[in-house]
């Protein structure tokens, strides 16, 4: 019987078997579903990640429409749950577990060890930190991301330390730039690009 998984169909034409096997069996947590989140997950799902954990506690706002990967129906949707409908509409077969949840040095230590595969999208410097020093505790990879706001500039770096992947710009704070579509897409194509190398490497 053939699949009648559109995705799971156009992904045979550039996937070996084993590399299917393998995005399939891919366990992968989803660490804040706003730009960064939402961007890198449905790339992940594209590239036939068929599993994730989404963790964020924020609904869609209007002001999110210009860089994160919702739309206008989602508006007062809690964002797990509209990624989730996203996901499950590009790949019905996907199994997408949803937390809506603000992580804290309370709750995270528990979370990161339900996932050995992990992308940190939140925001604010101290809740990335304490997000990768648990999610690298626990014995997970974790991909990060700081400095994507503005337009312009140079392209998007990447550092791999171990098991920890950084992209961004290194320098810039959001708050000194405004985060926008392209950057912020394209740190988000960084971190599932990471991820994917784990899982293929």
């Amino acid at each position: 019987m053939s699949d009648t998984n559109l995705l799971r169909q156009g992904l045979g034409r550039y996937l070996t078997e084993a590399q299917t096997a393998a995005v399939r069996r891919a366990r992968v947590g989803v660490a804040g579903a706003g730009g960064l989140g939402s961007n890198a997950a449905l790339m992940l799902a594209r590239s036939g990640v068929e599993d994730f954990l989404l963790v964020d506690d924020d609904c869609v706002d209007a002001s999110n429409l210009n860089r994160q990967q919702y739309w206008p129906r989602h508006v007062g949707m809690p964002k797990v749950e509209a990624l989730k409908e996203l996901l499950l509409e590009l790949n019905p077969s996907a199994r997408v577990e949803t937390l809506r949840l603000r992580l804290t040095e309370e709750t995270t230590p528990e979370i990161v060890q339900t996932r050995p595969l992990w992308l940190e999208a939140l925001d604010g410097a101290r809740d990335k930190r304490f997000f990768v020093e648990a999610a690298l505790s626990a014995g997970a990879r974790a991909a990060s991301a700081s400095g994507m706001g503005g337009y312009g500039r140079e392209p998007l770096g990447r550092r791999r330390l171990g098991r920890l992947v950084v992209v961004g710009d290194f320098v810039t704070d959001v708050a000194d730039a405004p985060p926008l579509a392209p950057r912020v897409t394209e740190a988000a194509a960084l971190l599932a690009d990471a991820v994917l190398e784990w899982i293929l490497e």
